[in-house]
C-alpha cells in the first residue's frame, strides 16, 4: 500500500523474522476471512506493523496455527492472529480503497478503477464498523486532494492531513494510549507522504503531475533538508512509540522504526550515487 514500513532483515534474529512472517500471514488470513480474495490482495507490511504494534500494546489473546495457502501450497505457514489483526485488516481495506480512488482520479488508471469496484463492498463493511475513523480518513484525504489541486507548496500544510489520516487509523481505542498512538501514526504518515513525494519526484515532473517538493527541490541544499525533515518526522514517531509501555516484540518494532523505514531511502540514495558516477 505504502511500501515504506519494512523490516531490516539483516539486523533481525531468526525468531524475530519468523514472528513477523507469522503476523503477516495472520493478517492475510484475516483479510481473506473478512473480505474474500479481493481483501487478501490488499495485504501490506504497513498494516502488519500496526497489527503487531497494537497486539504488543494491548496484549489481546492470540490464535496461532499453520495453514497452506495458494501462494505456498506445498508447506504449511505459521500464522498469528488476534483482535488487533482484525482491526488492522479493516484499516488495510480502508487505506487500500482510498489508494485505488486516488489512482483512478489522479491518473485515470484502470487498476484503480478495478480496485474501487472490487473493494466497494468491503469498504462499506469497514465504514459501518468504524464510522468515525472512516470519516476522519475521508476528510483528511479530501483536504489533501484540494491542496494538491491548487498546487500548494506549503510542505507542512500538505503533510498535516496525510498525518491525520494515518493517526486516525492508529488510535484503535479511545483510551489513555490513543493520543500517543495518534501522534505516532501522524508522524509516520507525514514521513510516508514525504518519502513518496521524494521517490516520485522525477517521474512526476516528466508527467507534469503535482509534487509537493517542487519548490524545495530548487534549493541548493535540497538533499540535506530532505534528510533533516525525514529524520525529524521519524524522531517524533519514535518519541511517541517510546511513551507506550511495550515489551512484547519491542526489538522487532524498533527494528522497523529505527532501520526498516529507511530501507527505501537508502536504496534511492545508492541509485542516485550510481547514476552520478
Amino acid at each position: 500500500m505504502f511500501g515504506y514500513v519494512l523490516v531490516n532483515p539483516q539486523t533481525l534474529e531468526e525468531g524475530e523474522k519468523q514472528r513477523f512472517r507469522a503476523c503477516y500471514c495472520g493478517l492475510c488470513r484475516a483479510l481473506k476471512a473478512r473480505y474474500g480474495d479481493a481483501g487478501r490482495l490488499t495485504l501490506s507490511n504497513d498494516m502488519t506493523f500496526l497489527s503487531m504494534l497494537l497486539s504488543a500494546l494491548y496484549e489481546p489473546e492470540e490464535t496461532q496455527g499453520a495453514l497452506r495457502c495458494p501462494l505456498h501450497p506445498l508447506k504449511k505457514r505459521p500464522y498469528t492472529q488476534s483482535a488487533a489483526t482484525d482491526y488492522a485488516a479493516d484499516m488495510n481495506i480502508l487505506l487500500a480503497y482510498y489508494k485505488c480512488r486516488d489512482d483512478a482520479q489522479d491518473e485515470g488508471a484502470l487498476r484503480g478503477k478495478i480496485g474501487l469496484r472490487a473493494l466497494r463492498r468491503a469498504y462499506r463493511q469497514v465504514r459501518q464498523a468504524h464510522p468515525e475513523v472512516c470519516e476522519k480518513v475521508r476528510d483528511s484525504l479530501n483536504a489533501l486532494d484540494e491542496m494538491e489541486k491548487q498546487r500548494c507548496q506549503d510542505i507542512d500544510a500538505l503533510c498535516r492531513p496525510a498525518g491525520q489520516m494515518l493517526g486516525a487509523c492508529f488510535a484503535w481505542r479511545q483510551d489513555v494510549f490513543a493520543p500517543a498512538l495518534e501522534r505516532m501514526g501522524a508522524a509516520l504518515g507525514r514521513f510516508i507522504y514525504l518519502m513518496d513525494a521524494y521517490e516520485d519526484y522525477d517521474q512526476d515532473v516528466r508527467a507534469g503531475r503535482f509534487n509537493p517538493l517542487t519548490a524545495l527541490h530548487q534549493e541548493q541544499d535540497y538533499e540535506a533538508r530532505m534528510a533533516d525533515i525525514l529524520n525529524m518526522e521519524m524522531a517524533q514517531c519514535v518519541e511517541a512509540f517510546d511513551y507506550l509501555p511495550i515489551e512484547q516484540d519491542a526489538a522487532l518494532l524498533r527494528n522497523i522504526l529505527y532501520s526498516g523505514v529507511w530501507s527505501r531511502y537508502a536504496y534511492l540514495q545508492q541509485k542516485r550515487k550510481e547514476k552520478k558516477q
